[in-house]
């Protein structure tokens, strides 16, 4: 089969995967076979990212990659530090979404920190090609994909055809969002928020009790790495902050193997004297209004529909939304149509069902905390 032909038969698979609403290990598994056929790499690695904080929030490893995370804490670091000029980040901003390392340090990985320092001495890849699943200006996943070091390196083909897939694979991330309802939360001792103390040395100094549970319940699949790599992320995204390169702490919001979400957040802890390097991280229940945006924006939705959808979970009826918009009423429901439509839904009760109570109904029945949040249960 020639080059070109293979290259269309695996981009039709590909939309395919997508657009079956699988959950994310599977669909993650299934593309990256399929991508295989055409970029031949010995190793991939897929990460998720939040749409709006732009914080990896998973890992996912296959090939040679399969099962080594001694290294995870030095890759986030190096990734989210800000001296790769190749970041995920620099490759979103680009008009293809995708790069291969080779052409675009004419040869020369060393003049890349990642590649010269991280990549090479540790794992021995000649090559990377990186690509982020983007669509409508948000970033649902990351890519990268390696070859080995007497391979033939990526070439402008191979850049060209991953970037064809850069829309389709973020449709594949987001609706792997929905793809599971969250279970009933299993009975364990409240112990408020998870915290993490990681000190200027890049050690866990500090773990509050019942941390670890917490971090074990981070684990999504078989195919997903230690968190260790989102852990490094938070740590160089808080540093970055305390040096004032970035506007924002590092934040992100992930959903677990039973279908439930936590919201993972850092901060740089100062002493008198100044900043120390030490972070502090914070693992939680999410709560839903830090979900419900999420939620809705991994169904597609316009401006315009994503306005409509948030009257509607306000229990507006049509007149009230139309008044509220500047609408005709007849033009309400043309939005409610294509709101449903793109929610696999057929009315407005099953609409917020799919975006409010997939994640918290499980929870209904259990007694409210001090906090105004479900409390846990202890085990017996």
């Amino acid at each position: 089969m020639s080059p070109g032909l293979l290259a269309e038969r695996v981009r039709r698979d590909v939309e395919v995967v997508a657009l079956a609403g699988l959950e994310l290990p599977t669909f993650l598994s299934e593309i990256e076979q399929s991508i295989s056929r055409v970029l031949r790499p010995v190793a991939t690695c897929i990460a998720t990212i939040d749409p709006t904080t732009s914080l990896l929030t998973s890992t996912y490893k296959f090939g040679d990659l399969y099962g080594r995370d001694q290294h995870d804490l030095e890759w986030g670091l190096i990734e989210y530090g800000g001296a790769e000029t190749t970041s995920f980040l620099d490759v979103a901003a680009t008009p293809g979404k995708a790069l291969g390392m080779h052409i675009v340090t004419g040869g020369d990985l060393a003049r890349s920190p990642r590649m010269g320092d991280f990549i090479a001495p540790r794992y021995g890849y000649g090559d990377e090609l990186r690509l982020i699943a983007s669509v409508d200006g948000r970033m649902w996943g990351a890519l990268a994909f390696f070859r080995g070091p007497d391979d033939h390196p990526f070439d402008e083909a191979d850049v060209e055809f991953a970037s064809s897939l850069s829309n389709v694979l973020a449709n594949g991330f987001r609706s792997g969002l929905l793809s599971r309802v969250a279970a009933q939360p299993l009975g364990h001792v409240d112990h408020g928020p998870a915290v993490i103390i990681v000190d200027a040395g890049d050690t866990i100094s500090q773990i509050s009790v019942g941390a670890e549970a917490r971090l074990r319940q981070v684990m999504l699949s078989d195919h997903c790495s230690d968190p260790i790599g989102t852990i490094a992320a938070l740590v160089a995204g808080a540093r970055r902050f305390a040096r004032g390169d970035a506007s924002t702490i590092p934040r992100g919001r992930l959903r677990m193997h039973d279908g439930s979400w936590v919201v993972l957040q850092a901060s740089p802890m100062a002493a008198r004297n100044g900043v120390t390097g030490d972070v502090v991280i914070t693992i939680e229940d999410a709560r839903p209004p830090e979900i419900i945006p999420l939620v809705v924006e991994a169904f597609g939705l316009t401006a315009r529909e994503r306005d409509v959808t948030q009257l509607v979970l306000q229990g507006a009826e049509t007149k009230e939304i139309a008044a509220a918009l500047h609408l005709s009423p007849y033009t309400v429901q043309d939005h409610l149509k294509a709101i449903f439509s793109k929610a696999d839904v057929r009315s407005r009760r099953e609409l917020m069902g799919r975006i409010f109570f997939d994640q918290y109904q499980p929870r209904y029945g259990q007694d409210v905390g001090h906090d105004g949040w479900y409390a846990t249960t202890s085990i017996a």
